[in-house]
């Protein structure tokens, strides 16, 4: 057998990255492309490997001359006008040599796994084309393949239907075809097809053909989880050199993207907190019914949004400014604070994070479940010298909550001593008694004229793609301070939609709600079956766990993301829980936490 490398591309789209050489001389994490796909192919017994060049391909030449030395003999081609014609003809310029061998058809922009080559090597059918299941970053030839595996058709660009994905494959581009196919199918209809259809076009094309012959049989092969990516971009080495990190880097690397883990659909997310029952299914399709309107026009502004929020919680409009999540509106408070600031802690550190250290004056609870009651906060800054008194309700990460009476003398406590209470209750909709747990009611507020509430919207309500979250209080010239601070167009149009329908589905919210509280109670009873963790209850949707034994919270993480593509949150980095061994878990729907757990305990039993 031998190997074809496709690799006379000129990489446009790579910007300064390949300005200077073609595109498998892009390094990924320190190594070249071509580099890791010639050590692979070493690793099979292959009589030679033929590389494709063009633009840039001397400079390839060059560098493969002065540093490979490993088994494989690399023979080169040449496409001359690389930069007129595509990579149809590329492959018509070694098709004497395809007619040669069993051929492996590599193209050069590609990183995947070691597993690959062997998997395609070993598989008994002779033509084979490795596939993956559609996902939304896949770009280029798709098929169509039936029950026994054979691919029925190629799907091209033009005729792509995003209503069909979940009938689509990606082509890997990587296959394996027998010297006789090759002899007696493809090079005759790769020949036939450059003198009809000229040579600016795409080697599947003449797949395409000779697929749709009854007497012709390709069969795909899915690679399942394995990884792999096609880098055309740079974006797409970003994203590439994530999934291919070394393990001790791949975790940093996830962490440092503060989110888009939409672009890593294999990746469980126990880290960032979202609703995992709303919105429902038929909320989402009413959405995407108005995608085109919403995607071309504008948004109102703040007075219309405003108004919505107001709909939505059953509150004023002068009382709630809308912004572009909670974090919008948190710098923007904070900004307005000039004193110093009580703090609890550990804590959503956004907050502090906006003040300097010397103006906070910080609370931590003296028990092993960082739990505290309104008295505890009264205790401790009783006397203190504070402006503000910041308070996360469930707190984020111990999962501590205050019921809604005792906020409210809290409250009371506070404006009695010239302190301004402010209660983050973004993850108040997860508690116990989440119908009755909210201050977001006119009532509340009028009779508590200095207290200020903030929701993130993209929490409770599972939208954070949204990005929306209120600040509301009875306050009307701070409410007002903030509403000019922000931009008048601080949302988008699907933001705004969704705060407009949402009141057709609340009673699906409650159901969800409900739902929830079942589910994180019986996440928590597998969790505490965990050998080496101790899981403190919560009243949030997430869970603070120490790790007892066994790991520490950094190699916990490390190896649920290594092993089983599972994200938690290592909260090592939190005040208060620096080198304390505290992890923090998200709670998902029912299957994805059984596959957490399942993955806890197989740590447990191989570790």
């Amino acid at each position: 057998m031998q190997a074809v490398i496709l690799a006379a591309g000129m990489g446009r789209r790579l910007g300064e990255y390949t300005r200077d050489n073609t595109k498998c001389m892009v390094p990924v994490n320190g190594t070249r492309l071509i580099d890791r796909l010639l050590g692979q192919l070493g690793r099979i017994k292959l009589s030679r490997v033929i590389i494709v060049i063009g633009y840039k391909g001397k400079e390839l030449q060059d560098y493969l001359r002065a540093t490979y030395s490993g088994p494989l003999k690399i023979e080169w081609a040449e496409n001359p006008i690389y930069d007129k014609t595509n990579n149809i003809y590329s492959l018509s310029m070694v098709k004497d040599q395809l007619q040669e061998d069993d051929t492996l058809l590599i193209e050069s922009d590609l990183i995947f796994g070691d597993s690959l080559f062997p998997m395609i090597i070993d598989n008994p059918h002779p033509n084979v084309a490795l596939v993956a299941k559609y996902e939304p970053w896949m770009d280029g030839t798709m098929v169509r393949i039936d029950a026994d595996d054979n691919i029925v058709s190629f799907v091209p660009r033009k005729a792509f239907n995003y209503a069909e994905v979940d009938r689509y494959y990606k082509t890997v581009n990587i296959y394996k075809f027998s010297r006789r196919f090759l002899t007696d199918v493809y090079v005759p209809f790769l020949t036939a097809y450059c003198q009809v259809m000229g040579n600016n076009d795409y080697y599947e094309q003449v797949l395409r053909v000779v697929t749709s012959l009854d007497r012709v049989e390709m069969k795909a092969l899915d690679i399942g989880d394995e990884r792999w990516y096609e880098i055309d971009d740079a974006q797409d080495l970003d994203i590439a050199s994530t999934i291919f990190a070394a393990d001790h880097d791949r975790l940093s690397m996830y962490n440092r993207r503060y989110g888009g883990y939409w672009r890593f659909p294999k990746l469980i997310d126990f880290c960032y907190l979202v609703n995992p029952y709303f919105p429902p299914r038929r909320m989402k399709d009413e959405i995407q019914a108005c995608f085109d309107s919403l995607l071309t026009q504008y948004p109102s502004g703040m007075a219309v949004n405003s108004l919505l929020a107001g709909k939505y919680f059953g509150i004023k409009q002068e009382h709630v400014v809308v912004g572009n999540g909670a974090a919008e509106l948190i710098k923007s408070l904070m900004e307005r604070t000039t004193g110093r600031v009580g703090v609890v802690y550990p804590t959503f550190e956004e907050y502090p994070n906006r003040l300097p250290a010397g103006r906070i004056e910080r609370f931590v609870p003296d028990n092993a479940d960082f739990s505290y009651t309104s008295s505890d906060l009264k205790r401790h800054f009783d006397g203190k010298d504070i402006e503000m008194l910041l308070l996360i309700n469930p707190d984020n990460p111990s999962g501590n909550f205050i019921p809604k009476a005792d906020l409210l003398a809290l409250d009371t406590w506070c404006c009695d001593r010239g302190i301004r209470l402010v209660v983050d209750e973004s993850f108040v909709d997860f508690a116990d008694d989440w119908a009755t747990a909210s201050l977001l009611d006119e009532q509340v507020m009028a009779a508590h004229p200095r207290l200020i509430v903030m929701k993130s919207i993209s929490k409770s309500y599972g939208v954070p793609g949204l990005r929306l979250g209120v600040l509301a209080g009875a306050d009307v010239g701070l409410i007002e301070a903030i509403k000019k601070d922000v931009a008048i167009w601080n949302i988008n149009s699907f933001a705004e939609f969704y705060l407009q329908i949402f009141n057709k589905y609340e009673s699906m919210y409650h159901d969800a709600c409900a739902k929830f509280v079942v589910e994180r109670s019986r996440f928590y009873g597998l969790l505490s079956k965990v050998g080496y963790l101790r899981v403190i209850p919560s009243q949030a949707n997430y869970f603070l766990c120490e790790v007892t034994s066994r790991f520490t919270a950094c190699e916990l993480t490390e190896l649920l993301l290594n092993k089983y593509n599972i994200l938690i949150k290592d909260c090592n980095n939190k005040n208060a829980l620096k080198g304390r061994n505290y992890v923090r878990i998200a709670i998902r729907n029912s299957d994805d936490n059984d596959t957490l757990i399942s993955a806890l305990n197989l740590l447990n039993d191989h570790e």
